[in-house]
């Protein structure tokens, strides 16, 4: 998808105000279970396939749910979507409404493809 320059301007912005981590870093951390990792991707998006082991909570109801799914600000959180851009402006948000530890996922869904990540089409 192409994307505008408005668009990728509010990106940059945003990334520089927001801790990014590789596929890599995230298969570790869903190894260890240090974290909770969230798919911010549309429904139909996550049905197709998703990080296995992450669980789903789009960025259009993110602030929504979010305190209870996580009610604990400091909670490590780690999200993702398609590219990686969905989900900084995500995790923008959520450090806007006190989130501490929340980081996104450089490279997204794509990046963790491209890194040999495990994926699920299961519905959580």
């Amino acid at each position: 998808m192409d994307h505008t320059p408005r668009f990728l301007e509010l990106v940059d912005t945003v990334r520089a105000r927001v801790r990014e981590v590789s596929p890599v870093d995230v298969q570790e951390i869903l190894r260890t279970g240090t974290a909770r990792v969230f798919d911010v991707r549309e429904d139909n998006e996550w049905l197709a396939g998703h990080v296995a082991g992450a669980a789903h909570l789009g960025k259009g109801i993110i602030e929504r749910d979010i305190e209870r799914t996580v009610p604990d600000v400091h909670a490590p959180i780690v999200l993702y979507c398609g590219g990686g851009y969905r989900s900084a402006l995500a995790a923008d948000v959520l450090q806007r409404m006190g989130y501490t530890n929340v980081v996104s996922m450089a490279g997204g869904w794509r990046g963790w493809t491209d890194a040999g990540g495990a994926i699920s089409t299961e519905p959580t």
